[in-house]
């Protein structure tokens, strides 16, 4: 683009390559120095200019120091087709009209910092953006708008560098010395691909000259680009062409403008890749204006790791937080401003320093635990547990930034535990996890002896045991059948615990077979332990009639789980009528004893009917042979009264 001639005569470089290594803050070059960028406002090819900056891990938080010379467009640059002093390259080619150029720099996290700059008669260094930046590629694009072209220098603080693969430059008639446009890196897996140069509107041979340093210093002349045309140079990549390559520009002393802007691109089998670009010194004496410094600190003074700040419009400051970090308050240090909230804070041009002072998030976090035994939630202390990385005991309350935790516990002997949900912390709240162990015990009821004779004395021995460390409190009830008893208390209350367990003995005479049953309190845990009582006795009779005929009649006693089996055994040796088996019950004791149903087996052409008539067995007929009469006794007295005389007749 000239500064003699509208419409503007526009050069484009086509370079397809990665940029090399970090370039420093000013870039230096021994033919003469860095190509000033350029902002055309209409009648460019491309509507606006995007550099690229990338924050590695390693890098984020460090001071970016992105500044721009001379964004501002400086009406005393070239005037009614004069150049002033210090010319730098601002064309105006309809006058009186507005000018503005705005810089945005965005990333991962949306806007960053936001400036648009007016006319003004000087030329100055802006600082953008002064602090750091969490990782990620951020964009910086430049746009302007009005009939006319800014020039502008960037450069950033080591180890950022801006790179780009399509970009204008501006040619300068006072600068006759070679000028470095870009630097670009060439790896090695581009061997053997089309890498391409392009410029675009040179305005033909006469202009300026352009060329490419590769590695080892060979020197390789570009195609000049005609007015509103573009040249391609392209090179097939060799091995011994890997690494940086240098494009440079010298303006001709045939020139006919003042200044030129001109079109770079890179290419690489036609797809875009970026060059490493500004990195401008300055002139001498140069001020820096408008600088910003902002400061994100915790209360204690302490840098936020992560954090940033956003500058947008016309000095409205905001902090860029973690997620989860709460503001807390802002403030002015230097500079002139007002302080509209925690989270923002209005400047006027100039020098200024700021602090936003923002918490991390915190929460906290209990963890306790309890024994769950018989329907009961005891508190337990001394539990060991694991949470983010901690070992400790409970009950314990740690500080925590929000998140889910999960809490590992520790064995308790005794006692299962289930691993509970993750402990979940909130900002500013307290999140609670109970370790739930449920206890273990075992109960046993040993009789000794457990066989012997009616209404003899046996022990019972109750224990109620646990392996689980601390006390616990227990009970031991005994539950005794009917047919036993003891003058000894059968219950005991007291504790059990992996120490101590928890016994209950009880003498206890037995007369009748049968089971006790223990109960362990509070967790209605059962067990039983049986006592066989040896079967009372019997007794028979035989009666014989003179010429007649023959009986005998046997009786047996036996205790059973409920009362005792009686069983009468009746022998004949002929047809009897009208049989009579007198078997009287016992008597005394508190209940009257209850004879249960008869149950008769005998021969198979008997037609037997038992009836009963208070202590007589009426059989109507019998035919030789054995009857077996059986019947359940429920009575309360003891074994040794249980069986009676028996008697028969006809």
């Amino acid at each position: 683009m000239s500064t003699r001639r509208p419409p503007f005569p526009i050069t484009l470089l086509t370079l397809t390559a990665l940029l090399g290594g970090p370039a420093s803050a000013q870039t230096s070059n021994p033919a003469g120095g860095i190509l000033p960028l350029v902002s055309v406002g209409a009648k460019w090819p491309q509507a606006q200019e995007t550099y690229l900056i990338r924050v590695s891990p390693e890098n984020a938080g460090k001071p970016l120091g992105l500044e721009v010379y001379s964004p501002t467009f400086n009406l005393a640059d070239y005037v009614e087709g004069r150049r002033g002093e210090g010319y730098f390259g601002d064309e105006l080619y309809q006058k009186n009209e507005p000018f503005e150029t705005t810089f945005v720099l965005t990333g991962p996290g949306g806007t960053v910092a936001e400036r648009r700059y007016a006319t003004n008669r000087e030329h100055t260094w802006e600082s953008l953006f002064a602090g750091g930046l969490p990782a990620g590629t951020y964009t910086l694009k430049v746009s302007s708008r009005g009939d006319g072209k800014n020039s502008y220098a960037l450069r950033t603080a080591a180890p950022f560098g801006l790179e780009t693969s399509d970009f204008s430059v501006n040619a300068r008639d006072t600068e006759e010395a070679p000028l470095l446009a870009a630097r670009l890196n060439v790896p090695a897996d581009w061997v053997g691909r089309t890498l391409s140069l392009v410029n675009y509107d040179v305005d033909g041979p006469g202009e300026a000259e352009l060329w490419a340093v590769k590695p080892g210093g060979e020197r390789v002349n570009l195609t000049p680009s005609e007015n509103g045309k573009s040249a391609t140079d392209r090179f097939t990549v060799a091995a011994g062409e890997v690494g940086e390559w240098q494009v440079f520009l010298r303006v001709l002393p045939t020139t006919r403008q003042y200044s030129n802007a001109i079109r770079l691109s890179f290419r690489l089998n036609d797809q875009p890749v970026t060059a490493r670009v500004g990195g401008f010194t300055p002139p001498e004496n140069a001020r820096i204006a408008g600088q910003l410094l902002v400061d994100v600190v915790d209360p204690q003074g302490r840098p936020v790791p992560g954090a940033s700040y956003t500058l947008v419009g016309e000095g409205s400051v905001r902090p860029s937080l973690p997620p989860g970090y709460v503001p807390v308050s802002s403030a002015i240090i230097e500079g002139v401003g007002n302080v509209v909230s925690p989270t923002e804070i209005r400047t006027q041009p100039g020098y200024a320093k700021l602090r936003f002072v923002a918490r991390p998030p915190q929460g906290q976090l209990t963890v306790e635990a309890v024994a769950l035994y018989g329907g009961e939630r005891l508190p337990l202390n001394g539990i060991p547990f694991e949470v983010a990385g901690r070992s400790l005991t409970t009950p314990a309350t740690l500080p925590l930034p929000p998140g889910d935790y999960p809490v590992t516990p520790g064995t308790v002997p005794g006692s299962t535990v289930t691993p509970p949900l993750p402990g979940r912390v909130a900002d500013a709240g307290t999140g609670k996890v109970t370790l739930e162990y449920r206890v273990q015990t075992e109960l046993s009821l040993v009789t000794s002896p457990d066989v012997l004779n009616a209404c003899d004395v046996t022990q019972l021995t109750a224990t109620a045991r646990t392996d689980f460390p601390q006390r616990l409190p227990a009970r031991l009830r005994l539950n005794l059948p009917a047919g036993w008893s003891s003058d000894y208390p059968l219950e005991v209350p007291g504790e059990i615990s992996s120490a101590a367990p928890l016994r209950l003995k009880v003498p206890v005479r037995v007369c009748r077979s049968d089971t006790a049953e223990v109960i362990l309190d509070p967790l209605d845990l059962h067990t039983t332990g049986q006592a066989r009582v040896r079967n009372p006795g019997g007794a028979n009779v035989t009666r014989t009639v003179q010429g007649g005929a023959r009986a005998t009649l046997g009786k047996s006693v036996e205790a059973a789980a409920q009362g005792y089996t009686v069983t009468l055994t009746l022998t004949v040796d002929r047809t009897l009528e009208n049989v009579r088996l007198l078997d009287p019950l016992p008597t005394g004791g508190g209940t009257p004893a209850v004879r249960g149903p008869l149950s008769v087996q005998g021969p198979s052409l008997a037609g037997v009917t038992p009836r009963v008539d208070g202590d007589t067995i009426l059989l109507t007929r019998v035919i030789p042979g054995t009857y077996t009469l059986t019947y359940t006794l429920l009575t309360d007295q003891p074994a040794d009264r249980v069986v009676t005389a028996p008697d028969v007749s006809w």
